[in-house]
């Protein structure tokens, strides 16, 4: 009996296929996306042998955007943005311009309309979240100031193409898209009404949305059913993004996203994040395979020119603009290499505006195969950029004076002003971090009057620790000048609050270097590494689990003996 099942062929075909390819993707250090989206190209219809159903697979991919917009927006942290908001959002805002603007000229020269190279210049400006934090965290640099100011800089990129996803349909017809032909409504007022409409959804979600979802959330939790609390937040991820759509007329990915950033609100947003990724990285395999169904291989071969001027884009361009941007706001010639090479890649946000593009009638179907393979080849070649970026550096310095001026960059913030009261400079202790354990630290050294100085990579915090009365100087701890700026031989005690594992050592030594009898405190984020800190004999070493574990060991024998020390009444 011959059963006519498409949607469970094109499922069976996309992840059984997606698993090999993605696996030696995985295997040749080429994140596995590019296996995904070769997988997609083998069982489309631009290639020979089976080919998957595009249309089923068109709205798994409707379904893979929920869920990963959805995923953006529960780990949408506003703090996260707003600690490097003066280099992340003018640099990301100056750099989406200047990509946008390449892609435009591109497309120009080739005849395109400027519609079409608009969205096309678009579409080549924005990096992949998904490679650049696996990216990041491969090198252990996620935590670090450069991390951070990669992934701030990334946020600023999202938000502004949810913005563009926003306005993309209204404008299509002025672009020279499908709803040209209907005229009628004067621009003015679809704009007027689509900023209306997206406005009464966000207050609903803001207003009503941060009630309900974590009440619901918390009702669920209680019937103890771990099925129930997942169902309940792809439901909500997958309900809201649809009634956005149906009552509002917004995109499923801004209904989606903004379903995450509520649930963020909610305390169980950790568990949320954590029941729902299984289903949100099956679907987004999908939405890749789905993307790579659209690909055109032959453009390969037919516009190789047209290929290489789209890679040049988004490896040189967009990684040249991020290099002179950081270096212009004074940050050493390190952090801009690493901001430059997250950036030089294009992947998921790319895919939904090409692809929104293409069915507006904006972006000719070439269009979509260029934007393809320049997200291949960049993904592909993006691991090779980071490794570079070390053997470049050290061969920079070495040859260059100008190199060697970019990488020691005059601070204003790297040195403590002369007005500093003496009493911060003897005794004091220097606190290495100003995070969520920094902050609490400090506030406790404050509460006992124990003079402290601050010494933190993010300057826009040293900047503004320094408008509230505090010491701060701005640098990594690692490099002994930043040390001796803090005043490390006067000090009692180095506290090392920050997450920054690769440097700790460094830290500990320069401070024993300079100041032999200093007394040093650090924390660890695993057994392992913490075992390693004391066997080196290095400070006392704190890890989160075992200080948790004894806290609440200690609370419950602290009631067990008070219990036993109530008297018990007389007789017998």
């Amino acid at each position: 009996m011959e059963h006519n099942v498409p949607l469970i062929t094109t499922i069976a075909a996309g992840f059984g296929i997606a698993l090999i390819l993605g696996f030696l993707a995985e295997r040749i250090r080429v994140p596995a996306l590019v296996g995904y989206l070769v997988a997609g190209i083998l069982i489309g219809p631009a290639t020979p042998g089976f080919v998957a159903d595009v249309h089923i697979a068109a709205q798994l991919s409707e379904i893979g955007v929920m869920l990963l917009m959805f995923g953006v927006g529960l780990h949408f942290s506003l703090n996260d943005l707003l600690a490097v908001r003066r280099i992340a959002i003018p640099g990301a805002v100056v750099q989406m311009s200047m990509a946008t603007l390449l892609g435009m000229g591109l497309a120009w020269w080739w005849g395109w309309n400027w519609g079409a190279g608009l969205i096309f210049g678009l579409s080549l400006s924005c990096a992949s979240t998904v490679v650049l934090l696996k990216a990041l965290e491969a090198r252990g640099v996620l935590d670090t100031m450069n991390g951070r100011i990669a992934v701030g800089w990334l946020v600023v990129e999202d938000l502004a193409t949810v913005l563009v996803l926003v306005l993309m349909p209204p404008l299509a017809g002025v672009l020279g898209g499908q709803a040209a032909a209907e005229g009628a409504v004067p621009l003015w007022r679809t704009i007027g009404q689509t900023l209306l409409s997206v406005s009464a959804f966000i207050a609903l979600m803001l207003i009503a949305g941060r009630r309900v979802l974590p009440w619901m959330l918390w009702q669920v939790a209680r019937t103890g059913s771990r099925e129930l609390f997942t169902l309940s937040v792809v439901a909500s991820a997958i309900g809201i993004a649809y009634g956005a759509s149906a009552l509002f007329s917004v995109s499923f990915a801004l209904g989606a996203f903004f379903a995450g950033m509520v649930m963020r609100e909610s305390e169980f947003s950790h568990r949320a994040a954590k029941e729902s990724l299984p289903l949100r990285d099956a679907f987004s395999v999908l939405f890749f395979v789905s993307v790579g169904m659209l690909f055109e291989p032959a453009v390969l071969m037919d516009e190789p020119v047209h290929v290489l001027g789209v890679v040049a884009i988004i490896i040189v361009g967009k990684a040249v603009a991020a290099l002179a941007l950081v270096l212009v706001f004074r940050y050493p010639l390190n952090t801009a290499l690493t901001v430059a090479a997250s950036l030089a890649q294009i992947g998921e946000f790319s895919f939904i505006l090409a692809g929104l593009g293409l069915s507006l009638g904006l972006l000719p179907p070439e269009g979509m195969s260029l934007v393809l393979a320049g997200a291949l080849i960049s993904i592909a070649l993006n691991p090779l950029l980071f490794a570079a970026i070390a053997p470049f550096r050290r061969w920079m310095l070495a040859r260059s004076e100008l190199a060697r001026r970019l990488e020691m960059r005059d601070d204003p913030y790297a040195e403590l002003p002369m007005s500093t009261e003496h009493k911060y400079l003897r005794g004091q202790v220097v606190l290495v971090g100003y995070g969520r354990v920094g902050m609490r630290i400090a506030g406790a050294l404050e509460a006992r009057g124990i003079p402290y100085v601050v010494a933190e990579q993010n300057r826009e915090l040293v900047e503004d620790l320094r408008h509230q009365g505090k010491v701060a100087v701005s640098g990594n701890a690692a490099d002994p000048a930043v040390l001796i700026q803090a005043h490390i031989a006067n000090a009692a005690m180095l506290v090392i609050a920050t997450p920054d594992a690769l440097h700790v050592r460094q830290m500990a030594d320069n401070a024993r270097m300079l100041n032999p009898d200093i007394e040093i405190v650090l924390r660890s984020h695993n057994e392992g590494e913490s075992q390693l800190l004391r066997n080196d004999n290095i400070g006392t070493v704190f890890f989160g689990e075992e200080e948790l574990a004894r806290s609440m060991a200690g609370h419950v024998l602290a009631r067990f003996a008070s219990a036993s020390a109530e008297p018990v009444g007389h007789g017998a």
